[in-house]
């Protein structure tokens, strides 16, 4: 299995954490959050990773390398401008399989890979969404499903019937990218509408929280989660 690392933001919700750093080198208990994210990949399955890198990329680059000491192989697709999370995925283009997976950068996801891609596989979709029931409890909640389609995603005019939210994870055949333009800022948040409308987006259900250092609490709890699984 193949998972693209969407990890080229700017972090600017974090300020002076990281100013000097980009967000998946954050330290949390003297490691770099990316390393806790790596090894999780590898225990789940997944071991060919694609990093989407852009801010202060030459960090990530020199510490992970091409992944051999981690047990992975590592590939680097290297934005020199902000291109969003899909538009990062179009840039990366000549390095992904026909199916691959996508998690953020900042998100911590205990997902039971192989059978969620199973289950993907057996279904004539073009693209997977993770979500969790999460009622407005660690974000505000932002999808709605029926079946096992998503019909609601968004950010903004959020309405009642929306209790889940997006878990972080994602899968996508290929053909995806056809959707989405070159060279431009462009975020999983439009692509996401796109495929809902066209009935191409399944929905999975996961049962376990994700944790995120995408905020200081965030990164608050991710530290005293970690410092008891490990």
């Amino acid at each position: 299995m193949q998972v693209v690392i969407l990890a080229g933001g700017l972090a600017t919700r974090l300020g002076e954490l990281s100013r000097n750093r980009p967000k998946s080198m954050l330290l949390v208990h003297g490691r770099p959050f990316l390393e806790y994210q790596i090894e999780l990949l590898k225990k789940g399955g997944p071991k060919d990773i694609v990093l989407c890198v852009g801010h202060m990329r030459d960090q990530i680059m020199r510490r992970f390398g091409d992944g051999s000491k981690y047990g992975v192989n590592i590939q680097y697709s290297c934005e020199d401008r902000l291109l969003g999370t899909a538009g990062a995925l179009k840039n990366a283009e000549a390095l992904l399989e026909d199916v691959f997976y996508t998690v953020y950068g900042d998100s911590y996801l205990s997902l039971d890979f192989a059978s969620t891609m199973r289950y993907f596989l057996s279904q004539n979709k073009l693209a997977l969404m993770t979500v969790y029931r999460n009622q407005n409890r660690y974000d505000r909640s932002n999808t709605a499903i029926a079946g096992n389609l998503v019909t609601k995603y968004t950010k903004q005019d959020r309405t009642q019937d929306m209790v889940y939210i997006d878990y972080g994870a994602n899968i996508f055949r290929k053909e995806v990218l056809k959707m989405i333009p070159e060279n431009q800022f462009y975020p999983l948040e439009e692509l996401f509408p796109r495929l809902i409308v066209k009935e191409e987006l399944l929905a999975f259900e996961v049962e376990e929280r994700f944790y995120e250092i995408g905020s200081p609490q965030g990164i608050k709890d991710f530290a005293e989660y970690i410092s008891t699984a490990v």
